[in-house]
């Protein structure tokens, strides 16, 4: 049993991970102690501030904006600062300090500055990734990724925490000790990850590389990240997926807690054990399907992964009470969410990194993540305008996008995808 374990792929990658990739995955359980623990209560968080469905949909679409601000500015910053101190500082601002924000809020304002913080995440979407790839081996970035979602998912062990406070206390200062506690882990996981890594190779050469340059003049070198993202199919390929990962994730994080507890009537206790579930599925599903992708192979799965979001969000929409048959429906839902999700954002993260070039890596995810939240930007106050007029069009909206996917894969596979 314990040979059968140890030859397993991703357990014989995470006790084969040294250096930066160690440090990285093993702290990111954390994020699941503090962060996920919140996630399913953010927007009736809101709405119990008197907030409507579509001042939540603004606020989406301005993080979305502030996102895309920093994501034009990170390799920039993440050249000149260092992997290892971008991640450190801005994952600071970008969590640790909205996280005392969310939890004084008084209404609106507060989490519209909360979210102009929370968009500098973007930094350090870009700092922490170089951070955990680029001192790791190529053939293991796609079980890596599995190892970071799985970490995120551990979270759902401690679901049933939410629930027992919001039962005792009521939502809003439930949510508001959350938020604390989300304070003191995050940042105690930045600054175990701080002490546990190391600058990259990569890094210390872009830092030598930018140390007598202006801010300025390496916006300019975006030109360069530019033209290999115009020479490769692979990195416009993955930038289309992003983006439609993105805004569908985005959708579904938003809206799914709006359209379970106010259109299907699952009561706010009630609110984590679905995505606790999620999570449990997610984990195993990791075990058992996702590890045995063929990371040069990634046109089923792709498929595979749209069409379970598919038949997720349809089953969702189908749902109008709280019944016995609505919850078995609700349950089936969350199962094809977990495995379309688990896998499309797992080979979004993997024909990202698999594709760009090492040497311009910050530039082109700069570039990448810019492009990226530019397009979702709106989606967040067109999914809040949809689901002020019937909460299931947010999710019909997501079909759409879901369907593009399948549609631009189709066009990407049926010439020779590039060497990998």
């Amino acid at each position: 049993m314990k040979k059968t374990l140890q030859r397993h792929p991703l357990l014989r990658t995470l006790f084969e991970l040294r250096g930066n990739p160690r440090a990285c995955v093993y702290t990111e359980p954390m994020w699941g102690l503090s962060m996920n623990l919140c996630m399913p209560y953010v927007s009736v968080y809101m709405l119990t501030f008197g907030m409507n469905d579509t001042e939540v949909g603004i606020i989406s679409s301005i993080y979305m904006f502030s996102q895309m601000i920093f994501a034009l500015l990170s390799g920039v910053i993440v050249d000149k600062m260092g992997r290892r101190k971008s991640t450190a500082i801005f994952d600071f601002l970008a969590w640790s300090l909205p996280c005392l924000i969310w939890a004084s809020s008084q209404g609106f304002w507060f989490f519209v500055i909360a979210a102009l913080l929370n968009g500098t995440m973007k930094i350090t979407t870009v700092s922490w990734d170089c951070l955990l790839v680029e001192d790791a081996p190529k053939e293991k970035i796609t079980q890596i990724y599995s190892w970071v979602i799985i970490a995120t998912n551990l979270s759902a062990l401690f679901a049933p925490i939410s629930s027992i406070l919001v039962a005792r206390l009521t939502l809003q200062p439930a949510i508001r000790i959350l938020y604390i506690n989300a304070f003191v882990i995050m940042t105690a996981k930045i600054i175990i990850l701080y002490k546990t890594s190391t600058e990259t190779k990569v890094g210390k050469i872009r830092q030598e590389a930018t140390k007598d340059m202006t801010f300025l003049e390496m916006l300019k070198g975006y030109k360069s990240a530019l033209t290999k993202i115009k020479e490769s199919r692979g990195t416009k390929f993955a930038i289309v997926i992003s983006i439609l990962v993105e805004i569908v994730g985005m959708i579904g994080m938003t809206f799914w807690q709006i359209i379970a507890s106010r259109r299907i009537g699952v009561p706010d206790t009630l609110l984590p054990i679905f995505p606790m579930i999620k999570s449990i599925l997610a984990i195993f599903l990791f075990f058992t399907v996702i590890a045995h992708i063929n990371q040069s192979k990634l046109k089923w799965p792709l498929y595979g992964g749209f069409i379970s979001a598919i038949i997720s969000c349809i089953l969702l929409i189908s749902i109008d009470n709280t019944g016995v048959w609505g919850y078995i429906l609700l349950s089936a839902s969350l199962l094809f969410e977990a495995l379309g999700s688990s896998v499309l954002h797992t080979l979004r993260e993997s024909l990202v990194a698999i594709h760009v070039d090492p040497t311009e890596r910050s530039g082109i995810m700069a570039i990448l993540q810019t492009i990226v939240m530019l397009v979702s930007v709106p989606f967040g106050f067109i999914g809040g305008v949809l689901s002020d007029i019937s909460r299931v069009l947010p999710f019909i909206l997501s079909i759409g996008l879901l369907l593009i996917g399948m549609v631009v894969t189709a066009i990407y596979f049926r010439k020779k995808p590039e060497v990998i």
